[in-house]
Protein backbone atom coordinates (compact mmCIF):
# COMPACT_ATOMS: atom_id res chain seq x y z
CA UNK A 1 0.00 0.00 0.00
CA UNK A 2 1.22 3.46 -0.87
CA UNK A 3 2.27 5.93 1.83
CA UNK A 4 1.53 9.07 -0.18
CA UNK A 5 -1.93 10.50 0.39
CA UNK A 6 -2.57 11.40 -3.25
CA UNK A 7 -1.56 7.89 -4.33
CA UNK A 8 -3.99 6.34 -1.84
CA UNK A 9 -6.73 8.48 -3.37
CA UNK A 10 -5.68 7.45 -6.91
CA UNK A 11 -5.94 3.78 -5.92
CA UNK A 12 -9.51 4.32 -4.69
CA UNK A 13 -10.59 6.36 -7.71
CA UNK A 14 -9.00 3.86 -10.10
CA UNK A 15 -10.94 1.05 -8.43
CA UNK A 16 -14.21 2.99 -8.82
CA UNK A 17 -13.46 3.73 -12.45
CA UNK A 18 -12.51 0.11 -13.18
CA UNK A 19 -15.79 -1.06 -11.66
CA UNK A 20 -17.76 1.39 -13.82
CA UNK A 21 -15.82 0.41 -16.94
CA UNK A 22 -16.43 -3.27 -16.22
CA UNK A 23 -20.19 -2.68 -16.14
CA UNK A 24 -20.11 -0.76 -19.44
CA UNK A 25 -17.93 -3.39 -21.13
CA UNK A 26 -20.10 -6.25 -19.84
CA UNK A 27 -23.31 -4.62 -21.10
CA UNK A 28 -21.70 -4.01 -24.48
CA UNK A 29 -20.56 -7.63 -24.81
CA UNK A 30 -24.00 -8.91 -23.81
CA UNK A 31 -25.74 -6.74 -26.42
CA UNK A 32 -23.31 -7.90 -29.11
CA UNK A 33 -23.91 -11.55 -28.17
CA UNK A 34 -27.68 -11.06 -28.34
CA UNK A 35 -27.37 -9.33 -31.71
CA UNK A 36 -25.14 -12.11 -33.07
CA UNK A 37 -27.58 -14.75 -31.82
CA UNK A 38 -30.49 -12.87 -33.42
CA UNK A 39 -28.87 -12.87 -36.87
CA UNK A 40 -31.31 -14.33 -39.36
CA UNK A 41 -34.40 -13.68 -37.25
CA UNK A 42 -36.90 -10.88 -37.75
CA UNK A 43 -35.65 -8.85 -34.74
CA UNK A 44 -32.00 -8.87 -35.82
CA UNK A 45 -32.11 -5.22 -36.94
CA UNK A 46 -33.38 -4.06 -33.56
CA UNK A 47 -30.81 -6.17 -31.69
CA UNK A 48 -28.03 -4.80 -33.91
CA UNK A 49 -29.21 -1.23 -33.31
CA UNK A 50 -29.09 -1.73 -29.54
CA UNK A 51 -25.65 -3.35 -29.74
CA UNK A 52 -24.28 -0.49 -31.86
CA UNK A 53 -25.72 2.00 -29.36
CA UNK A 54 -23.84 0.28 -26.51
CA UNK A 55 -20.63 0.10 -28.54
CA UNK A 56 -20.85 3.83 -29.27
CA UNK A 57 -21.50 4.62 -25.59
CA UNK A 58 -18.48 2.56 -24.52
CA UNK A 59 -16.29 4.39 -27.04
CA UNK A 60 -17.64 7.77 -25.93
CA UNK A 61 -16.83 6.99 -22.30
CA UNK A 62 -13.32 5.88 -23.20
CA UNK A 63 -13.88 2.27 -22.16
CA UNK A 64 -12.82 1.04 -25.62
CA UNK A 65 -10.80 2.74 -28.34
CA UNK A 66 -12.82 4.43 -31.10
CA UNK A 67 -11.16 2.25 -33.74
CA UNK A 68 -12.09 -0.88 -31.77
CA UNK A 69 -15.69 0.37 -31.67
CA UNK A 70 -15.69 0.91 -35.43
CA UNK A 71 -14.26 -2.58 -35.96
CA UNK A 72 -16.89 -4.19 -33.71
CA UNK A 73 -19.72 -2.35 -35.47
CA UNK A 74 -18.36 -3.26 -38.89
CA UNK A 75 -18.08 -6.96 -38.05
CA UNK A 76 -21.53 -7.03 -36.51
CA UNK A 77 -23.15 -5.35 -39.52
CA UNK A 78 -21.31 -7.72 -41.86
CA UNK A 79 -22.95 -10.66 -40.07
CA UNK A 80 -26.39 -9.03 -40.08
CA UNK A 81 -26.20 -8.05 -43.76
CA UNK A 82 -24.86 -11.46 -44.84
CA UNK A 83 -27.89 -13.17 -43.28
CA UNK A 84 -30.17 -11.02 -45.40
Amino acid sequence: MANIKSQKKRILTNAKRAERNKAVRSEMKTRVKHATAAVGTDDSAEAARLAIKRIDKAAAKGVIHPNAAARKKSRLMKKVNAAG
